[in-house]
């Protein structure tokens, strides 16, 4: 009961997790609707590869990861830059006559490694997990063994892809019902991507990124490194 329950929550929270608009939801219907369904799985498949490994890193390793403050900086100010450039490939495309596909995805890297890459470059996973994992180890739903971890994290992995599919399909799926133009498309995709940015943005300046909600989050005994 206790191994079924943990994977509920793991499940349960990612799914929840993955439904307000982000880069990698965005992105990942954005490759559904201008590339296939299968190719947005793959890029699905690839984000939350990432984002397991970070889980598992989080439950054991948390006092190493705040000890990597430029790391993570760093990171914060690439996804930046990458959220910016999604925004801006949007943009370009919607002005191009006959050129519809954001031309940051006008390539041929395999889009599980892409997924790999944009999620492995997003730092504010560290302190969402975390902050979950410790209230799921307060109420004792998440216990400090091996098959209780490997649990959680398989629930994550498919309430991750769950939510993932919401997005890939729904996206799709609105798009050829409602017949909207490529054009119309990419200036809308393009603008949740600025606002993205622009969120990012005044996290990093007024200082509520990863690194601040990292350390001010309290580190029980069972999560210590």
């Amino acid at each position: 009961m206790g191994l079924a329950k943990v994977f509920f929550w793991g499940l349960l929270v990612s799914f929840l997790g993955t439904l307000p608009l982000g880069t990698l939801n965005v992105a990942a219907m954005q490759i559904s609707v201008q590339e296939s369904i299968i190719n947005a799985i793959y890029f699905s498949l690839g984000s939350l590869t990432t984002e397991m490994i970070y889980v598992r890193i989080s439950l054991v390793g948390i006092n190493w990861i705040r000890r990597q403050k430029n790391l993570l900086k760093w990171m914060e100010w690439i996804t930046l830059v990458i959220v910016l450039a999604l925004a801006a490939g949007s943009f370009i495309a919607a002005t191009h006559e006959h050129h519809t596909k954001n031309v940051i995805f006008n390539n041929n890297m395999n889009r599980y490694l892409l997924g790999v890459l944009l999620s492995s470059i997003t730092p504010m996973q560290f302190p969402f997990w975390f902050g979950w994992s410790t209230i799921l180890f307060t109420k004792n739903i998440l216990q400090p063994k091996n098959s209780f971890y490997n649990l959680y994290i398989i629930g994550i992995g498919i309430g991750t892809f769950l939510g993932n599919c919401v997005f890939i399909f729904g996206g799709k799926f609105i798009v050829e019902k409602l017949n909207t133009n490529q054009k119309i498309l990419n200036y809308v995709i393009g603008t949740i991507f600025a606002i993205t940015a622009v969120i990012q943005l005044i996290r990093i300046l007024i200082h509520k990124d990863a690194i601040n909600k990292l350390d001010h989050l309290e580190t029980p005994g069972k999560l210590s490194s």
